[in-house]
């Protein structure tokens, strides 16, 4: 299954031909994409706001119209079904630079705020995101600061 998501990414991307890392360009879109999801779906109820939330985000974060941004998220809805933790997706993004991994935190609070409601998983799935890609707590606060303060 991942293999043709990866396939349908590159495609989408315009990345197939060999040698300009398009298999690591989809694995980092497929994982940015789960992540977001992972977080709209931590309380088990996938808002119509938090969808919205993650259109835009990706849309902004990866630079993508909003039809492919639906598209990515139809994807990353079906991916997490098969995942088993989060860190399979971080796994994927240690070639970000901590601009880039901070700039994650903050659309994965974005997507959590939302609908308007914290849901502690919510919270925790990205406490846990941040550790695992190398955000420190301090960093964590202020984005989910500035989020609220958006």
């Amino acid at each position: 299954m991942f293999k043709q998501i990866k396939s349908f990414l590159n495609s989408m991307l315009d990345q197939d031909a060999p040698g300009t890392g398009a298999s690591s360009s989809a694995d980092t879109t497929v994982a940015i994409v789960s992540l977001l999801c992972e977080v709209s779906n931590a309380d088990h109820d996938i808002s119509e706001s938090e969808e919205h939330a993650i259109v835009t985000t990706l849309s902004k974060f990866l630079m993508v119209d909003s039809e492919k941004a639906q598209e990515l998220l139809a994807i990353g809805k079906e991916t997490i079904k098969s995942s088993n933790s989060v860190f399979d997706f971080t796994s994927d993004l240690s070639h970000l630079d901590q601009n880039q991994r901070i700039n994650l935190i903050t659309a994965m609070w974005e997507v959590a705020y939302a609908d308007n409601h914290l849901d502690p998983m919510e919270e925790a799935i990205i406490r846990k995101v941040a550790a695992l890609i190398y955000v420190d707590h301090n960093q964590f606060i202020r984005t989910k600061l500035a989020v609220l303060n958006s």
